[in-house]
């Protein structure tokens, strides 16, 4: 009776199916275990007497290599580095000028300076009727707008809150 021999085809439908399972379970750790197999599939093309006990060690290396090689190495790399990541509270207090006003249901547009949120330019909800030109508050955003007010009424503001 033949024992049972593992093939280097094998290894390349196990890495395969272990990558396809990834759409399935979004984990993205099971990928670098199919990662693995395919790595002991093609050495098993290139190596062809290896026994079952050094390929399930190759494969175990190789999925914990391709593992730590991810979470520790390319992951902190990727993070989002824009300004979109920003917390809203970096905005707040901000100042920019008004370059189109509100105009019925049509919201009004500024512009900062320096871009914020990764854009220089937003639209905003003001608290009350401003002019193109003149300066303005970020107070809070509201979705995918700044609710703003005039700067000459928030100066007014600190003066009352300090004397």
């Amino acid at each position: 009776m033949e024992s049972f021999k593992l093939l280097y085809w094998h290894w390349l439908a196990f890495g395969m199916i272990l990558m396809l399972l990834e759409l399935v379970v979004p984990s993205f750790t099971i990928f670098w275990f199919g990662l693995g197999g395919l790595i002991v599939g093609l050495f098993l093309l290139l190596f062809a007497e290896i026994s079952v006990a050094w390929q399930i060690f190759l494969w175990v290396i190789a999925s914990t290599g391709f593992v730590v090689f991810w979470f520790k190495v390319m992951k902190p790399r990727i993070k989002d580095q824009t300004m979109a990541g920003i917390s809203r509270e970096a905005v707040l207090g901000e100042t920019a000028m008004v370059v189109r006003k509100p105009d019925g249901e049509r919201r009004g547009e500024l512009r900062f300076a320096v871009p914020m949120l990764g854009s220089d330019t937003w639209s905003f909800i003001g608290t009350e009727s401003v002019e193109v030109g003149e300066r303005v508050v970020i107070l809070d955003i509201s979705g995918n707008a700044m609710v703003v007010e005039p700067m000459h009424k928030s100066d007014s503001t600190k003066t009352e809150q300090e004397g």
